[in-house]
């Protein structure tokens, strides 16, 4: 039993995760790699090695002739019968080599050999490690900073936070602990590249899963994402269980659920809503916490025409149009809103509509509207919509007729 190897193979098994049949063939290659070095041919050389105890021997299979004439490949009567007797011409010697007798290159060549094969398959491995981590979340270690990029160690490899993928206003210290999505793991010559990401929608989707058993087990699907990294993110959510709420599983109790993700995203705000085949509903749930009038949806060309009340429409569109952005990337609609007195000019409803509704009578306003709003012209109304809500906006959106007077 050849210990020494067989412990130095168990030392590479374990350490490197590198398999003892990969390094044997690594090294029955390696000899014959030798013996082509040493003879100048290794067709005729076999190698025969024990996988239980390491065992191994080479042998050089040479024709028995009456005349040598190529060393490499034939041998003579005389020397075959004194390895055996029974040898005659035309058969098949195998004489030992002993492999103490390479030179010192042909044993470099088979030492880089098996160093290269030692190499080769732990970058295999590495990279076997992180293409199952594809499209998933890893936990890295901030290295230090490389120009605008950012270098993490992941553990058995390095992966570069490009300046695209960081989220703005994110600053990171050398050993902070972040959790990342990985993109993509390409196999390159120098090891595996490791593409993360800390602006992928993606990765909200993966923490959810994390924190929240429901969504974990398949029990609540999220069903789109929409998000502006570090600022704000939209979701919709779904449960195959009708005594389970979505949304109420996905914020936990007190907010415990979705807290803990919004502090690994540095205070990003999330928005999670309902999801409703009909894309009328989703697009009035998509405008959260904005109040819709009316949705009229084309599914055949994703088009969606909105009308909000006047007071609503800034909260609606949101700060820098970001919330009606984030609605129409939610649904894959594309949304046009419009006000109440926006969409009565251009003729989307009838003159007689808030007579119609019972908004308006003979006193002017006659009181909420069915999915309780709060009193149109309620003083404290602004701090209440304090949320994307712009007083001047209210102002000249009832500066004309037929509010003038009822807003008086």
């Amino acid at each position: 039993m050849n210990t020494e190897l067989m412990e130095a193979l168990t030392i590479l098994e374990k350490e490197k995760n590198i398999s003892r049949d990969v390094m044997m063939d690594a090294i029955e290659n390696s000899l014959l790699s030798a013996c082509k070095n040493h003879f100048g041919t290794s067709e005729n050389i076999k190698v025969v090695m024990d996988r239980e105890t390491c065992d191994y021997a080479v042998y050089a299979e040479k024709t028995v002739v009456e005349e040598v004439e190529d060393p490499a490949l034939e041998i003579s009567l005389e020397d075959a019968e004194k390895l055996d007797s029974a040898l005659q011409v035309g058969d098949v010697a195998q004489i030992p080599v002993q492999s103490k007798e390479f030179g010192r290159i042909a044993t470099q060549n088979a030492k880089n050999l098996i160093l290269q094969k030692i190499r080769e398959e732990e970058r295999k491995v590495v990279f076997d490690q992180y293409f199952e981590k594809e499209k998933d979340i890893v936990t890295g270690i901030v290295q230090r900073y490389v120009g605008k990029n950012i270098s993490i160690n992941l553990g058995r490899a390095d992966a570069m936070l490009t300046e695209n993928e960081q989220v703005k206003g994110e600053k990171f210290r050398p050993t902070d602990r972040i959790k990342l999505y990985v993109v993509e793991v390409k196999n390159t010559p120098r090891g595996p590249k490791i593409l993360v990401s800390r602006t992928h929608p993606e990765l909200v989707k993966r923490l959810f899963e994390a924190e929240v058993s429901e969504v974990r087990d398949g029990i609540v699907e999220i069903k789109s994402i929409a998000r502006e990294a570090g600022s704000r993110t939209k979701m919709a959510v779904w449960s195959n269980d009708p005594n389970v709420d979505p949304v109420g599983a996905c914020v936990g109790m007190n907010g415990g659920r979705v807290n803990a993700v919004v502090q690994e995203l540095h205070g990003e705000k999330i928005d999670i809503i309902n999801w409703d085949e009909n894309p009328a509903l989703l697009i009035e749930n998509a405008l959260s916490p904005a109040k819709v009038i009316s949705v009229m949806a084309d599914p055949e060309e994703k088009v969606a025409n909105v009308i909000v009340p006047d007071y609503q429409l800034s909260l609606a569109i949101g700060k820098e149009g970001q919330n009606a952005r984030l609605a129409a990337r939610l649904t894959g609609y594309k949304i046009d809103i419009k006000s109440e007195t926006q969409a009565i000019e251009a003729g989307d409803l009838p003159e007689n509509y808030m007579e119609q509704m019972g908004l308006v009578g003979e006193e002017g306003y006659t009181g909420d509207y069915d999915d309780g709003y709060d009193d149109l012209y309620d003083d404290g109304y602004a701090d209440d919509y304090a949320d994307g809500y712009e007083e001047d906006a209210y102002e000249e959106a009832y500066a004309e007729e037929p509010y003038a007077e009822d807003k008086e």
